[in-house]
């Protein structure tokens, strides 16, 4: 991830996830909602939130050039999820993580903490084969 401003804003609640994640429509509703984001406010200074909507907006998942981009964009077929675990390509890849590894995990609780099992999750690397699920180890598809 290249924007410190973005990171230390948004990273300092959660993991900082890289615009190429979301569609543009959904950044947007996101940005727009920040009085109720998932449940807290998360309201910025207009400037601030101006800044952090266009670094998200210009790296959106509609003009990224990433693999995994690309793949969520076609699973989505026009539809703009606020979560990222709502993207069909997203439940394909996790859906046969049991919910102890999951859910369960004292260490990891929901599929919205990328960086709990991708290790390299912050640099944007999403790789399979480098997933650590805390109390289980590497994961191997069965």
């Amino acid at each position: 991830m290249d924007n410190e401003f973005y990171l230390g804003e948004c990273g300092s609640c959660h993991f900082a996830y890289q615009p190429g994640l979301l569609p543009a429509a959904s950044w947007k509703k996101i940005m727009s909602s920040l009085d109720d984001h998932f449940g807290e406010n998360a309201e910025f200074p207009e400037d601030d939130a101006n800044r952090i909507k266009s670094y998200l907006l210009e790296g959106a998942a509609d003009y990224s050039v990433s693999r995994i981009s690309a793949k969520f964009m076609r699973s989505l077929r026009g539809e703009a999820p606020l979560r990222i675990s709502e993207i069909p390509y997203f439940v394909k890849e996790h859906d046969e993580l049991p919910r102890k590894m999951v859910r369960d995990n004292s260490e990891v609780k929901s599929f919205s903490r990328c960086d709990a099992c991708h290790t390299d999750a912050g640099k944007g690397f999403f790789d399979e084969h480098a997933v650590k699920i805390p109390g289980f180890g590497r994961w191997e598809e069965e």
